[in-house]
């Protein structure tokens, strides 16, 4: 493993075992795009075409909660996390201003090499 905290979505890791669990730990960003992006995204959907502005936002808004989340596990003094999982919403906040929202969890823990 390297000197940075860790991500995996499994619950093990090959050649590798947990020698100390910290618990689930978290990392939540929300996202909105702005009156422009909105408007633009609106008439794609109504003509057909890829929604690259959208997909940026969702990504970005992605890497800020895992960022969070891996953050929490280092202050925590573990060196990764397993078990990582998402939940992705989207809502309308008003206006027609739509939100994306991301919550990346898992497991912080120890991971030490198995010899």
């Amino acid at each position: 493993m390297s000197n940075e905290t860790s991500c995996v979505t499994t619950d093990t890791v090959p050649g590798f075992r947990v020698s100390k669990t910290f618990g689930t730990v978290m990392g939540v960003s929300i996202k909105s795009r702005n009156f422009v992006g909105n408007w633009l995204g609106n008439m794609r959907a109504t003509f057909g075409g890829e929604q690259g502005g959208f997909a940026k936002m969702v990504m970005a808004t992605r890497d800020e909660a895992i960022g969070q989340m891996l953050a929490q596990a280092e202050s925590m003094g573990a060196n990764a996390v397993i078990g990582m999982r998402f939940d992705s919403a989207e809502f309308d906040s008003g206006k027609g201003q739509s939100m994306e929202q991301v919550l990346a969890y898992g497991t912080a823990v120890i991971l030490e090499p198995e010899h």
